[in-house]
């Protein structure tokens, strides 16, 4: 971890402490307000993670059992049998070739958990559901992210179809002085058709530039979990780019290591397999098991042999202890538990791995914030002058100082310019939502709500007996005995400890 961001010193950057819960209110913008909530609410990529968390807490369920007497069986049977006459193999010196059969019994087994054998499958169980949770928060994060960024997008490409109109209405008057003065003889008809090859040029970005468009609200309407159709309701309002503030917080790099939900996906990752290795080293230790079996057996030649089956003379039982160990395997449960080893060290190298990529994805968008906030300067200056040039272009070749030459390239001049700073200005705030994604803010708008919207919810309970590790619609209730909640998962829960 570095010590400090790169641009720490920059008077527009602050290292306060943040959790940017809602970082996109930043912008001021309530349309995507409105979007963030309903990509929250009805995104399918998320609610898909939602649902790996629930098949996580039932792993976890199923694991937490194993500490129970692992078999536990009740068999009951009647039948009628019938020996063969000709085969005295069936039944030797017996008369009773057709006989009655009726038993039932309850049957044990439990296998000590001597060497932690079972307790580090629920660590594993427990870290991978925690790891699921924070996949989750992951998968929010990025879509808001994506929301944020897919809208700025749009924005930048409205105005830049705004640009492009307003060029054109400039342009075409430039055409009809060009053609006033053309039949006033005072310019030749080059000057018409140079007019009207720089229209022409300006008028074929607009079908592009709305095709891009398009495809961004394609790639919004997926973001929203919405079918093809109109997003002007969705989309009404100014057509603005959203303006970022003037600084930002971004704390300092160790800060990344709690919030940012992919780091601790990583780490509990790692932390599910560190267990994995103590229960394959439990292999190489001697097994001992209790079983028991208790019930009761009757049969004979009458029609009913379940009368006798309730009487204590066909009571039967059996109990003890039962030892096993593998002691000649040939090192396959030790190179078992090498291969956990060298699952878990590349799991340990890949964290380390998520933490520095983190660092350069808050440094590029913090780089490109700062830096792309003096371009737009720039370019602003730039616009300014381009439209006193293009004005006084105009003047003078109306007055017949200037060649057409002049007002075309001052024409030209100011829409590249224009478009440049529209280009910028999204540049800038698409900068800054992707620091605050990298910062790993957003997550915690899931508060204490469950992973899946309610529509699916009850969807999955109407299919399945889901119980409380799936629970209705209202408050959430508390969890089970051993399994955390999802309130409990935020940055400063500590990994199981083994």
């Amino acid at each position: 971890m570095a010590q400090k961001w790169l641009e720490a010193d920059d008077p527009s950057v602050r290292t306060d402490r943040q959790d940017y819960e809602r970082w996109w209110a930043v912008y001021n913008d309530p349309t995507l307000n409105q979007l963030i909530e309903r990509a929250y609410s009805q995104n399918l990529s998320l609610q898909a993670a939602g649902a790996r968390v629930l098949e996580a807490r039932a792993i976890l369920g199923i694991s937490i059992g194993k500490f129970y007497p692992q078999m536990q069986k009740v068999d009951v049977s009647a039948g009628y049998a019938q020996a063969s006459k000709t085969d005295t193999s069936t039944n030797p010196g017996s008369f009773l070739n057709n006989y009655w059969k009726a038993t039932m019994g309850l049957e044990v087994a439990w296998e000590l958990d001597l060497w932690g054998k079972y307790r580090r499958s629920t660590e594993s169980a427990s870290a991978s559901y925690l790891a699921s949770i924070a996949t989750y928060d992951d998968a929010l994060v990025t879509l808001l992210g994506d929301v944020a960024t897919t809208y700025i997008g749009i924005r930048t490409l409205q105005a830049q179809i705004d640009i492009a109109k307003e060029n054109v209405a400039k342009q075409r008057k430039a055409l009809e002085i060009a053609r006033d003065r053309y039949r006033g003889g005072v310019a030749t008809e080059l000057d018409v058709y140079q007019a009207q090859n720089v229209l022409a040029q300006t008028e074929s970005t607009i079908p592009n530039l709305t095709a891009q468009l398009q495809q961004g609200e394609s790639a919004l309407r997926v973001l929203l979990g919405m079918a093809p159709q109109s997003m002007d309701a969705l989309l009404a309002g100014p057509r603005t780019i959203p303006v970022p503030p003037a600084d930002v917080a971004v704390g300092i790099p160790a800060d990344l290591v709690r919030r940012r939900p992919d780091i601790r996906a990583a780490e509990l990752q790692a932390a599910a397999q560190s267990a994995k290795i103590g229960m394959t080293k439990a292999e190489l230790f001697p097994a001992f098991k209790l079983s028991g079996v208790f019930g009761t057996s009757a049969g004979g030649t009458t029609e009913n042999p379940a009368d006798q089956v309730f009487t204590s003379h066909s009571i039967f039982f059996a109990f003890g202890p039962s030892f096993s160990w593998p002691i000649l395997n040939y090192g396959q449960i030790t190179n078992k538990v090498r291969v956990q080893d060298a699952r878990l060290q590349a799991l340990l190298l890949d964290y380390q791995n998520t933490v520095l990529k983190a660092q350069k994805e808050v440094e590029n968008g913090l780089s490109g914030f700062l830096q792309g906030r003096q371009q737009v300067n720039l370019l602003k200056a730039s616009v300014t002058a381009a439209n006193n040039a293009l004005r006084v272009a105009i003047d003078q070749y109306t007055l017949g100082t200037r060649d057409f030459t002049t007002v075309l390239t001052a024409s030209q001049n100011l829409y590249q310019a224009q478009s440049n700073l529209a280009t910028a200005s999204g540049d800038v705030s698409t900068s800054l939502a992707k620091m605050y994604r990298s910062l790993g803010g957003g997550w915690q708008i899931r508060g204490n709500s469950e992973f899946v919207n309610d529509k699916i919810r009850a969807e999955m309970r109407n299919r399945t007996d889901w119980g409380s590790v799936l629970p209705p619609s209202g408050p959430p209730p508390q969890p089970e005995p051993g399994l955390p909640g999802p309130e409990n998962v935020g940055p400063n829960v500590q990994a199981p400890k083994w």
